[in-house]
């Protein structure tokens, strides 16, 4: 497991339960993140997550956040901006389609989207959690892009072959598809035994 932090950026796209279960076992895991919220990521939480604010985040992701670091998505200077700041990439989950189509036209209006930017230039690796659908043309289009950029893109689409019987278990599912992408030995969901 890399000492670099994962730049995790959480948006107004319906899916908070992935974005807290994401946060949470980073967390647990100490494995360093450099978490930016957005405005509507703010509200996203507290409307899917009773998560009304960082105090409430932290309680909800096991209280230690010692590994954490969050900057303001208004602070495009913070250092997930800059390009010399290495890491070990950045996942946005969720990912509206409006951050899609942002990252997608590299407009770099927030530090979430800059952040999303430097990844992509630099070659690290870019996980986008959309939960959009229907998807029209336009957002098919802006996926396409992204990922002919380099990004991966991963839609909180969760399976069923391992049975869930809870929703924690589909959140799991999405979130497993996520640090896989990272390399981090996690184990939260079962794998396909064949």
């Amino acid at each position: 497991m890399s000492d670099l932090p994962i730049v995790l950026a959480i948006t107004g796209a319906s899916g908070a339960p992935y974005a807290v279960r994401l946060l949470d076992v980073l967390a647990r895991a100490h494995v360093p993140v450099e978490l930016i919220v957005s405005s509507h990521g703010w509200r996203l939480l507290e409307t899917e997550a009773d998560v009304a604010d960082e105090a409430a985040l932290k309680v909800a992701t096991g209280g230690d956040w010692s590994s954490v670091t969050v900057y303001p998505d208004t602070d495009r200077g913070a250092k997930p901006a800059s390009g010399s700041h290495r890491t070990a990439g950045m996942v946005i989950c969720p990912c509206s389609m409006g951050t899609v189509s942002a990252v997608a036209q590299g407009s770099s209006r927030s530090l979430v989207e800059r952040a999303a930017d430097v990844a992509l230039k630099e070659r690290r690796k870019l996980v986008l959690v959309p939960r959009e659908t229907p998807l029209s043309l336009i957002h098919l289009r802006n996926l396409t892009a992204v990922t002919e950029a380099g990004a991966v893109v991963i839609p909180a689409a969760p399976g069923f072959y391992h049975r869930p019987t809870k929703i924690a278990d589909l959140v799991d599912f999405v979130v497993q598809r996520i640090v896989d992408q990272f390399d981090l030995d996690l184990q939260l969901a079962p794998r396909w035994g064949g």
